[in-house]
């Protein structure tokens, strides 16, 4: 199957009711141009370098989102064009983001990234944390971020049960977030499922699914 196909594949399944991340990491341009010929106009990439090197090789109107761990020192590379950060778990991240942002007169949309795997390595912070963090008086200073939802990913497991659980928490949680009232959050993308488990993070209430290996193959 030709990469357009398989996007047209995972686009049926998904039915409109979340939007397709292609997450391009380590894949070469070549490939990047022809999922975005297909109709792909969100790539994910997980390490900021790579992110820098692809975006002036490809159309000006793509989407670009970080999805994977962003270092304080990092943010000033991504911060001109980048659309999307998945990943946030500290205020300190949050404030250099709003710092950076400002420098390019613009307001990025961050999601904090959650810890719901039973894995150790996972970054991401617990509930308890994202819910101070969201009621913490510093926020009311960061002009240039908007913290418009959550972000998780579930353990790296057969276990389909165990999975709709760890979604489920985490929608659970977004519910219960976005009642939170702030000039700069208002929830509306919730960023679950990957390539092995898109299906069921949609049918959990996810609105954005990062899928890299369904689309591009294995990984390089």
């Amino acid at each position: 199957m030709t990469i357009a196909q398989r996007i047209d594949q995972i686009r049926s399944q998904l039915n409109g009711r979340a939007r397709l991340v292609a997450v391009t990491k380590t894949k070469p341009i070549p490939m990047l141009r022809e999922a975005y010929e297909a109709g792909c106009k969100s790539f994910g990439e997980n390490k900021v370098q790579e992110m820098i090197e692809k975006h002036p090789l490809l159309p000006a109107d793509i989407d670009w989102h970080l999805i994977g761990h962003l270092q304080t020192n990092k943010v000033k590379y991504i911060a001109p064009f980048v659309s999307l950060i998945h990943s946030v778990d500290s205020l300190k991240l949050l404030q250099e983001i709003n710092k950076q942002a400002a420098r390019n007169n613009r307001t990025i949309d961050c999601l904090l990234q959650i810890h719901i795997a039973e894995e150790e390595t996972k970054f991401g912070l617990s509930p308890d944390e994202a819910e101070a963090l969201l009621n913490v008086p510093e926020l009311d200073n960061l002009s240039n971020i908007r913290i418009i939802g959550l972000m998780g990913l579930a353990t790296f497991t057969d276990n389909e049960t165990q999975i709709r659980r760890e979604f489920q928490g985490l929608k659970q949680l977004y519910d219960k977030l976005s009642t939170i009232q702030r000039t700069n959050v208002a929830f509306r993308e919730l960023s679950m499922g990957m390539s092995g488990d898109y299906g069921i993070a949609v049918e959990e209430g996810s609105t954005l699914v990062r899928v890299g290996s369904a689309i591009f193959g294995e990984r390089n």
